[in-house]
């Protein structure tokens, strides 16, 4: 039913294959467009789109060590280092 297409990269201009097993794939999950870029620009646009974190260094609010956390801390809400986090928590 399905067969093996040569499509070119809309990004890099290579020919890539959309082999019929993707093609399967795709119809099964109701994807209704071919890819347009080859695998390795898809790769590239997806990490490009992944925001690396960005981490804060704060006094924990409980008991004053230093903490890192993954968001700007503001003075309205008390931060905690992990070990009062998960006490404070109940997680281990």
């Amino acid at each position: 039913m399905y067969q093996d297409k040569t499509i070119t990269c809309q990004d890099c201009g290579l020919e890539f294959t959309f082999t019929a097993g993707e093609q399967e794939f795709f119809a099964s999950h109701n994807f209704d467009t071919e890819p347009t870029r080859c695998p390795e620009c898809r790769k590239l646009k997806k990490q490009a789109r992944r925001a690396p974190k960005t981490f804060h260094t704060t006094v924990c609010s409980e008991c004053g060590k230093e903490a890192v956390v993954p968001f700007v801390p503001t003075n309205d809400k008390p931060v905690y280092c992990d070990a009062c986090f998960r006490a404070k928590s109940g997680r281990f």
